[in-house]
């Protein structure tokens, strides 16, 4: 993954870490859920400033659990299940450790297609399957990981101008038309 500049609305310095570095993606994807899309991807930033340094995976895999959840508790909580976020968060830095050589990248690179990656991704801990296509949609429209298949293993997330998920963010008016669709969706489970 190349540096990029992210476009999500949460601090600038927190864009440059998503932009950077791949495990601060994989744990703000991890995050994403039951909190807002925000969240999820500023606390790996903030992550990063209460270690005092970006983390590696093998660092975070072997982490003290304790001490991980505590990080995670302190307030702001980087998490609104933060015990159970720092726990999830250790268990996927451990197949990243055990699978990938630590290295987070390694997740998606010499995928030989879309479903390979698909696999791969919902291989991990706390990911089934939309967190899956909406994460193959990220590294396809953001990271320009696009292996062949890749927008069918996406699912609709991977359609071009769907405007679903993060993987769609790249300015305010993209953020208000995703708002606009999980609203949709919403209102229609509810009916």
């Amino acid at each position: 993954m190349s540096d990029m500049k992210l476009s999500l609305p949460v601090p600038p310095e927190a864009n440059d870490l998503l932009g950077r570095d791949p495990l601060a993606v994989v744990i703000g994807l991890t995050l994403d859920q039951q909190i807002s899309m925000e969240k999820a991807f500023t606390s790996p930033y903030v992550l990063a400033q209460r270690l005092g340094h970006e983390p590696t995976a093998a660092e975070v895999a072997d982490y003290d659990p304790d001490q991980l959840i505590e990080i995670f508790s302190t307030p702001p909580a980087l998490h609104r299940f933060p015990k159970a976020m720092a726990t999830r968060t250790q268990q996927v830095c451990r197949v990243l450790v055990d699978q990938y050589g630590g290295d987070a990248s390694a997740l998606w690179t010499n995928v030989s297609d879309g479903k390979e990656l698909l696999k791969r991704i919902e291989a991990l801990p706390g990911f089934g399957k939309q967190k899956s296509q909406i994460f193959v949609a990220l590294l396809g429209k953001q990271y320009g990981v696009q292996p062949d298949g890749w927008r069918q293993a996406a699912g609709g997330y991977g359609e071009e101008g769907a405007y679903r998920s993060v993987a769609d963010i790249v300015d305010e008016e993209s953020l208000t038309k995703v708002r606009e669709y999980k609203k949709q969706v919403k209102a229609a489970a509810k009916v």
